[in-house]
């Protein structure tokens, strides 16, 4: 039983959704060399139009965010344009479209945007590299970050919320900030990534300073009703967790539920996952602690998803992988169609 899923929601008085399946941004390394969306990238998310909402891939705010390669930029012209192509298709098929804003932080790799540079400048809020190498680039291996001054940081909010406007001028109907997954901004909000001890660290409210700073900033440019995040209070990718995250997101939560954001929207590979300190899932803890739009994900299916939201668990649902394999997955869970099985070779064309 799914029909709730079909059910129209209103985001607010500015954004209604068809439906209240949305898809998750999937990282497909599908753009040109110089980050611009393709006509192929337009087929693909044209035809995924069906979903209430489509959150795109992690969009680049600026060369030094990239850690993976032919991911789309939100920098330049041409890439505005190329998103243009992207939203026009997806509107043309009825859809709505968020582009995702997004700075990799310290598992960025000068590689991408240093011209050979390998001592470039690796950005982070603190001196602390994390283990391992480039995905799909495995020869790449991280570098040890710097610490990002006080004035960098003013900088990247400045670019945060001009990408923001760059997303609107593309067509899109809103941005979601990514703040999650071990990226820049989550980077700022765990303690295993965190060691500052000025006003971007140390406590809970300082923490959560940079996050905060950055959702205003893309308020201010666009508006609370195109503005969304996501976040990850369960350390669980690139970080290490530590007790003391529950503090800075207990902070942090209630700040967010203040600025009227389209939607909070967690970030988590699989929702089954517990994490002490948070006292068991990450979307329990969420819903405790955050009572507007919440948008759950990890792993679900189209019945489980349906039993979440009846119970209040979230709002809405983002789906990831089935969607890749399905690009009609909405009509298929709507008309109890068989689902074609997700597998990592799908994931080196777009169709």
């Amino acid at each position: 039983m799914t029909e709730n899923l079909f059910k129209p929601y209103a985001l607010n008085n500015t954004i209604n959704l068809n439906n209240r399946i949305l898809m998750a941004p999937l990282t497909r390394c599908m753009a040109d060399d110089d980050l611009v969306p393709t006509q192929a990238m337009a087929d693909y998310y044209a035809r995924r139009a069906e979903a209430g909402l489509i959150i795109s891939e992690a969009v680049i705010i600026r060369p030094d965010g990239q850690g993976y390669p032919n991911t789309p930029g939100l920098f330049s012209q041409s890439q505005i344009e190329g998103w243009q192509r992207v939203t026009s298709a997806v509107h043309n098929n009825g859809g709505k479209i968020f582009a995702q804003l997004w700075h990799t932080g310290r598992v960025a790799h000068p590689y991408f945007y240093s011209n050979g540079d390998d001592n470039a400048a690796v950005m982070a809020p603190s001196a602390i590299a994390v283990e391992g190498s480039v995905p799909r680039m495995r020869e790449l291996t991280y570098k040890t970050p710097k610490a990002v001054t006080i004035d960098e940081i003013n900088t990247l909010i400045y670019d945060y919320a001009q990408a923001a406007e760059n997303a609107i001028a593309a067509g899109f109907d809103g941005v979601e900030i990514h703040g999650a997954n071990g990226y820049l901004i989550d980077q700022f909000l765990h303690h295993d990534s965190n060691r500052r001890t000025d006003e971007y660290g140390g406590n809970s409210e300082n923490m959560s300073r940079f996050a905060l700073q950055v959702v205003d900033a893309v308020i201010d440019r666009i508006g609370h009703d195109k503005t969304a995040l996501r976040v990850s209070p369960g350390a669980y990718f690139n970080l290490e967790g530590d007790n003391r995250d529950r503090d800075v997101f207990d902070h942090l939560l209630p700040q967010l539920e203040k600025r009227n954001l389209a939607f909070l929207h967690i970030g988590i590979f699989d929702d089954s996952m517990e994490f002490d300190y948070l006292g068991g899932r990450v979307s329990s803890y969420v819903r405790a602690n955050y009572n507007k739009t919440l948008v759950g994900v990890g792993s679900y299916s189209a019945e489980t998803a349906s039993s979440a939201i009846d119970t209040d668990k979230f709002d809405l649902v983002a789906i990831g992988r089935p969607f890749i394999a399905n690009p009609d997955y909405v009509a298929k869970i709507r008309n109890n169609e068989p689902l074609v099985s997700y597998s990592d070779e799908m994931l080196t064309s777009l169709v």
